[in-house]
């Protein structure tokens, strides 16, 4: 008997979203072999395996991970045939570049459907995405979980992956309480994200199996919240599908992959942070999500700044410290601290550029887009030490943190620290309170 030949593919991604497709598309596929994953974004994730544990009994040794500058070399290599897209936050210029990338080595250039990679739930889904990285898709999944918890219903967040360490370990994880935090070994970028929910009392989902995730979630909960990452797409099939766009850069809105897919498919958009744009660019974003999405409701809201200790700020030498990945990958150059620091009257804003050691200089170098402000970058144990003595080394009075994990925790800084916190307020009806009690409702979860 001839045995059919495999097509050979390559995974581009940023670990989370490659592993996904793989898990759903490729896993038990026999008409394909997934050569190899590349990695890029994301420090430290490559050079290692996505191990035969999760890999399935077609993949005994594993599948390896590489940089995605050996694309090319790995394409000719391994006699590739297709390349499949796996990662969020990219201009249309940048996808393009990768596809020209691919042709060009001779392999096929792949995006993957968006439905074909989105599993069922058997509970309803609200999702949350948005069109670019740092629109604040934190604050409206905070809304959310708000609303249900204050309409009576159990729910459980389940977060877009970011598997950054032991893979074998990260299969399902459930965070509950900052003991948790420890007990994974998470990093900044993971506490960015799961510390406010804990703070709120909301219990979340992450990992790398997203099926496993999904069934264990659905055991506790009546909804469950998609709390997307970057700009990507759910993993679950949406009930009820909200997509954030940020006025303050209404380019990116119908330019960036694969916010577009956000935007045009959405059941509701939210116009974020109208309160601190002028109203032109709320008009000029709201005209073209009306170009692709028609149906879509739109709720405009501010976000709301508070200091923890305001007095930190006012009238001092300041230090501020961002959210990692949206002033990186991101592409802003500053956000919501440096706009918590002006508005609360800092005396002046440190640039830490100068001051910066190791792996934080090099990212300065690798995205020379960052303002005066300083990243929350600590993928490795290295990088979290190299953060800590940047802050120590930065002449400041005091830090304002515009990341929403509290360094003060898990490093030793040097001075006193004041956290901004954005919450959503919702300035046009229907609000998500009535869109979401609507939903319940039909839903008959209410």
């Amino acid at each position: 008997m001839t045995q059919t030949t495999r097509e050979r593919v390559i995974i581009m991604g940023a670990a989370g979203r490659d592993f996904h497709n793989f898990n759903v598309l490729f896993r038990d596929n026999p008409k394909f072999e997934v050569v190899a994953f590349t990695a890029t974004q994301i420090p430290f994730i490559d050079n290692r395996r996505y191990p035969p544990e999760l890999a399935g009994s077609l993949y005994p040794e594993g599948i390896p991970i590489y940089p995605e500058s050996m694309l090319e070399e790995l394409i000719k290599k391994y006699n590739v045939e297709k390349a499949m897209l796996s990662y969020s936050d990219l201009t249309a210029e940048e996808v393009v570049d990768k596809a020209s990338r691919v042709i060009a080595a001779g392999a096929e250039f792949v995006l993957p459907g968006v439905f074909e990679t989105m599993i069922k739930s058997n509970k309803p889904v609200i999702a949350v995405t948005a069109s670019r990285t740092g629109a604040g898709k934190s604050t409206v999944s905070r809304r959310v979980a708000s609303i249900l918890k204050g309409l009576g219903v159990r729910f459980a967040v389940i977060r877009h992956p970011m598997p950054y360490g032991d893979l074998r370990r990260m299969v399902v994880q459930r965070f509950a309480t900052f003991e948790d935090l420890e007990r994974h070994n998470c990093t900044i970028e993971e506490r960015e994200e799961y510390e406010q929910h804990i703070e709120e009392g909301n219990i979340v989902y992450a990992g790398v199996d997203y099926e496993a995730i999904i069934r264990e979630a659905e055991k506790e909960s009546q909804v469950v919240i998609w709390d997307g990452g970057n700009n990507d797409w759910p993993f679950y099939v949406p009930d009820l599908w909200i997509t954030v766009v940020d006025p303050t850069r209404p380019r990116d809105v119908l330019s960036s992959y694969p916010g577009f897919v956000n935007v045009k498919l959405a059941n509701v958009i939210v116009i974020n942070k109208v309160n601190v744009v002028d109203q032109s660019n709320v008009e000029n974003v709201e005209k073209a999500v009306r170009k692709v999405n028609s149906k879509a409701v739109i709720v405009k809201a501010h976000s709301e700044a508070t200091a923890s200790t305001p007095e930190l700020i006012k009238g001092k030498r300041v230090l501020v410290i961002e959210d990692g990945p949206t002033v990186t990958h991101g592409g802003l150059g500053t956000a919501a601290g440096y706009y918590a620091a002006r508005k609360y009257g800092a005396a002046e804003i440190i640039d830490p550029r100068p001051y910066a050691v190791g792996t934080i200089k090099e990212a300065y170098e690798k995205y020379p887009h960052i303002g005066p402000v300083l990243p929350a970058l600590g993928y490795s144990p290295q990088q979290l030490k190299d953060l800590e003595i940047t802050i120590n080394n930065v002449p400041a009075e005091s830090i304002v943190l515009g990341t929403p994990s509290n360094i003060a925790r898990y490093l030793r800084v040097n001075k006193p620290v004041t956290r901004i916190k954005f919450e959503l307020r919702e300035i046009s009806k229907p609000d998500l309170r009535d869109i979401i009690t609507e939903f319940l409702k039909h839903n008959m979860v209410i």
